[in-house]
């Protein structure tokens, strides 16, 4: 038996080295070893790949190894016989151990004052010792249980599995703080080509490192790493692996190192950081950083590169010191974020995601939440009228009073459409105390807003609470803490979607190494306005791009295209966020560091929004679906705030068609993103 031959090798060293326990003895070790089947392989890791929509990579989760196993047939045979030839040349002759080499080493290490056996191990014990004990120690005792397992495991396996397994778990080295794990990293990191493609030096070369492979890593000592698949191939020539004119030609050869990227380069890095930030949330860090996911983000490389091309092309924007620009764009209808992109661009001195973090105050591009609130209560904005001029003292609930001023002189009596293509702050300070300023925070909430509208009574921003009071300045963009570019998208996106909120989502799906998948739960979303209320919105919002603030920035020359210009006080704060049936698109422009002044919302972010939507639609406009059903709109009357019904009635269901605005904007540029300040601004266009 095979056990008996192992036995009578191991009594042998045993004798010569003095331990002299006896047969007895190592009989009962031996058999103490447990069943290798009731044993559960150590946790080998796995890298985990992010990819763009289109499958291209951007990048490999940062881990302490990279390990990508692959198929025997995907291995170059020359890594194979070249790690036979210097680790085991008995590989295929014998069971699990070999008990000549064991007496040869035992006999070796008696002679050097009876240490723990040394060497001698066989491919198939160090695969058990790798899958199966956590922590070796130098010991006989760990010996005698490495060989039953070893043993085992030979029964239980062909050779060519035990060595596939094992070149898919052997360390080749530690580069960049991550070891590689099993050929094909070591191909990748230090070839930059797959394991199936090495040739017959750097196949010798990678055999050679699992003896010592932090003293053969030839990226850190290329002398040893050089004598050592001489080594390799010297051995393979006596083992008539290759012939002498190949040995000949392969000794000859240097080195020639191909160091890969494939394990460091990151493409997109905001994206990336995005992405394995909601990974970690969602699975935890082990398992991303280990755990071999296919992460496949929703992002498109083409409305990427527009978006970027976009912003980098933002006219006031300087990055020394100056303006910077971001933006966001997400798919209506599956909450998808398509493209994220900075003019800040990713460095190891700034890595801060403008277009997904920066806070910033977004003016009257949030009016758009009051006008939807006013619309769910049955307000028809094209009857309902209110007084438009500036300043306007109003007296708020409680006694205190709220001085609202204008971007531009008010101009008396206007409709609510008037008042929104013209961005009027004073009929929407009177329209948010008429429909409730808590009832215009819901709506905000529910169509997609995640940051905070209210204040606690020390002034902290907080979203909802007994204690969270909400300033009516909040419905023209006056928020304590602001919003961001990706959080304005997502909420717009609910009217170019009928009224249907999705979550947005930067994953399309992550495949697990056992091919289960998985994908956002909240791809489905769920109706917060009804189709005629969000389309009611959105024919409003179309008068803004054809005839008001941003009129001659935004338009694409679709005819199905609506959106709303924002600035802040001090013209610091430049938004425009637009929406078309395909995409939701937010644009803010502004200081990093500061509250500078930058511009108006129309000039200065309008020509990105419009760069980038020509480039994502082309000649794509579809028109926005015309609902079965209008809301049933009627004028508001109001003796708080004094708003009235049109002089001459409207004629209409709905009141729908946008009146022309009685002002034109006027020109001009820029914005910023850190920390919002205390105080709350005066928002404008």
């Amino acid at each position: 038996m095979k056990w008996l031959a192992l036995i009578a090798g191991l009594l042998l060293v045993l004798a010569a080295g003095a331990v002299g326990a006896g047969a007895t003895w190592f009989l009962r070790i031996y058999d103490s070893a447990p069943a290798l089947s009731d044993l559960k392989p150590r946790k080998q890791s796995l890298v985990t790949k992010i990819y763009a929509a289109d499958g291209s990579q951007l990048g490999v989760v940062h881990s302490e190894t990279n390990r990508e196993p692959v198929a025997g047939d995907l291995m170059s045979h020359w890594v194979k016989d070249g790690t036979i030839a210097i680790e085991d040349k008995n590989f295929y002759k014998e069971g699990g151990v070999d008990v000549q080499a064991i007496v040869r080493a035992g006999w070796r290490d008696a002679k050097a004052g009876g240490k723990p056996l040394q060497g001698a191990s066989t491919i198939t014990q160090q695969l058990v010792r790798n899958l199966y004990i956590a922590k070796p120690s130098q010991t006989i005792r760990r010996k005698i249980i490495e060989a039953h397992l070893a043993n085992e495991e030979n029964d239980a396996n062909s050779k060519d599995t035990i060595l596939t397994e094992y070149l898919n778990t052997v360390p080749y080295g530690t580069n960049a703080g991550a070891t590689a794990l099993g050929v094909q990293a070591a191909a990748e990191t230090y070839f930059s080509r797959p394991a199936k493609r090495l040739t017959l030096p750097e196949a010798a070369l990678i055999a050679g490192l699992p003896q010592a492979p932090s003293e053969y890593n030839p990226l850190l000592h290329p002398k040893a790493a050089l004598t050592r698949r001489n080594d390799v191939l010297q051995a393979m020539l006596k083992q008539h692996y290759i012939t002498a004119t190949q040995y000949t030609s392969a000794v000859a050869h240097k080195l020639a190192l191909h160091p890969s990227k494939r394990y460091t380069q990151i493409k997109q890095p905001y994206i990336f950081d995005y992405v394995q930030k909601e990974l970690i949330q969602r699975y935890g860090a082990d398992v991303v950083r280990t755990g071999g996911l296919k992460v496949y983000t929703t992002i498109n490389p083409r409305l990427q590169k527009a978006a970027q091309g976009a912003v980098d092309a933002c006219a006031v924007c300087n990055p020394n010191g100056g303006p910077a620009s971001a933006l966001a764009s997400v798919d209506p209808k599956t909450g998808e974020i398509v493209a994220l992109a900075s003019s800040q661009h990713y460095s190891g001195d700034s890595q801060f995601n403008f277009a997904a973090q920066a806070h910033r105050q977004p003016g009257s591009s949030f009016k758009p939440f009051v006008l939807a609130t006013a619309i769910k209560q049955g307000v028809d904005p094209s009857s309902t009228y209110y007084d438009g001029s500036a300043p306007l003292t109003l007296t708020l609930p409680g006694g205190s009073s709220w001085t609202v001023n204008n971007s531009e002189p008010g101009s008396g009596t206007m409709s609510l459409v008037d008042a929104t293509v013209d961005s009027v702050n004073a009929v929407f300070a009177q329209l948010v105390l008429d429909v409730g300023v808590q009832q215009f925070a819901d709506t905000a909430y529910s169509m997609g807003i995640t940051s905070p509208l209210g204040v606690t009574a020390k002034g902290h921003a907080c979203k909802r609470g007994a204690n969270c009071y909400i300033p009516p300045a909040a419905a023209i963009g006056g928020l304590s803490e602001g919003v961001t570019p990706l959080e304005m998208a997502s909420a717009y996106a609910t009217l170019a979607d009928g009224g249907v909120r999705r979550a947005p989502t930067m994953i399309a799906k992550v495949v697990f190494p056992d091919g289960h998948v998985e994908r956002p739960a909240s791809a489905s979303g769920h109706r917060v306005l009804t189709e005629g209320e969000a389309y009611a919105v959105t024919k409003v919002l179309e008068g803004v791009i054809t005839k008001g603030t941003g009129a001659g920035y935004t338009s694409i020359g679709c005819s199905s295209e609506a959106g709303k210009t924002g600035t802040t006080d001090g013209l610091s704060d430049a938004w425009f966020v637009g929406y078309t049936p395909l995409y939701s698109t937010a644009v803010w422009t502004g200081h990093p560091l500061s509250r500078s002044y930058t511009g108006f919302g129309g000039p200065t972010s309008g020509p990105i929004w419009r760069s980038y939507m020509k480039a994502a639609q082309g000649h794509d406009c579809p028109d926005f679906n015309v609902p079965a059903e209008l809301p049933a709109l009627s004028a508001l009357h109001s003796t708080r705030t004094g708003a009235r019904p049109a002089p001459t009635p409207t004629p209409g269901a709905a009141g729908l068609a946008p009146q022309s605005p009685s002002a034109s904007p006027s020109p001009t540029a820029s914005a910023s993103p850190t920390a919002s300040p205390a105080a709350t601004p005066t928002p404008r266009k």
